[in-house]
């Protein structure tokens, strides 16, 4: 057992891996989530228990695994936030998709307590996330990367070190789901206009993922359509918020980004049609209905 003591805040489908992957590094692993049940989950599994706020001052690293930039500031500076009570020199390492400038921000206020920050938004998915086998694309001070080694040793396969100050990691990840959005819409797209010509969804998985067109998200996503089985691993609700940071981004550079635009819409037909908590593949309902089409597992 490590004398490291860790935090993992959101025991989501990404939180929980990273959360099991810090036990198996030997880490004394605090799991820690709004829902009690998924706490306690992860208590049965091995984590430490008591609370976050008794264990914060003993913090080696807090990871923290939620939705979005408001959570995250939540967490580190709320009524409850961790960041006032963890000793100078832990580090906290940030995974969720925000806007570089919320990044800086973050890295800024956390300076001021003597606490590190690593702008360590990840990519991978939930298998990977419980392998420790994640891709990291990380930013900040190489004292918040020295702080944060061990942590990132036990929880990834690949680290990309892009630069000394928070911001750059999460505009990284922009780029990243600007294409991962578009993809999943996009396969989605092809999937149905393919129906329309009798192609079913399983021959076009088998042909298509041997094919130029196919990319990850397609060989992922595409086989949740096929089985009918929309079961959250990514939920269409992460789209419009991740799609939006990208445009967002892209307005501060006086930078058009028509194609992400697009995507988005879809995604916003798509929770506009209850299907927000559903997995990201069934975006392809929304071709589906407009198109008269029956997807597999539908009446």
């Amino acid at each position: 057992m490590s004398d490291q003591e860790v935090a993992v805040i959101g025991l989501g489908s990404m939180g929980f891996g990273m959360a099991q992957s810090c036990l198996r590094a030997g880490f004394r692993t605090l799991g820690a989530d709004v829902d009690r049940g998924r706490t306690e989950r992860f208590r049965e599994v091995g984590g430490t228990k008591g609370s976050l706020a008794e264990a914060a001052g003993s913090l080696q690293a807090a990871v923290v695994v939620v939705l979005n930039a408001e959570q995250t500031e939540a967490v580190l500076f709320g009524e409850s936030g961790i960041v006032p009570q963890l000793q100078a020199g832990a580090v906290v390492l940030a995974c969720a998709t925000v806007a570089p400038g919320f990044a800086r921000d973050m890295e800024a206020r956390c300076r001021e307590h003597g606490v590190f920050y690593l702008d360590a938004p990840i990519s991978g998915g939930a298998v990977k996330a419980a392998d420790g086998a994640l891709t990291i694309m990380a930013s900040g001070s190489p004292e918040a990367f020295a702080a944060a080694r061990p942590v990132l040793d036990a929880v990834s396969e690949t680290v990309f070190e892009l630069g000394a100050a928070a911001g750059a990691g999460s505009a990284m990840k922009a780029v990243n789901q600007l294409l991962a959005g578009v993809h999943i819409a996009t396969m989605a797209e092809a999937l149905t206009l393919g129906m329309t010509q009798g192609i079913a969804p399983a021959k076009f998985v088998e042909v298509i993922s041997k094919c130029a067109g196919t990319s990850w998200m397609l060989e992922n996503r595409a086989p949740h359509i096929v089985a009918g089985d929309y079961t959250a691993l990514s939920q269409v609700n992460i789209w419009p918020k991740d799609l939006g940071i990208v445009l967002d981004t892209a307005r501060s550079a006086g930078f058009s980004a028509p194609i992400t635009a697009a995507a988005l819409q879809q995604y916003m037909v798509a929770v506009g049609m209850g299907l927000g908590q559903q997995d990201d593949s069934a975006v392809a309902k929304v071709y589906a209905r407009n198109a008269g089409l029956t997807l597999p597992g539908e009446e």
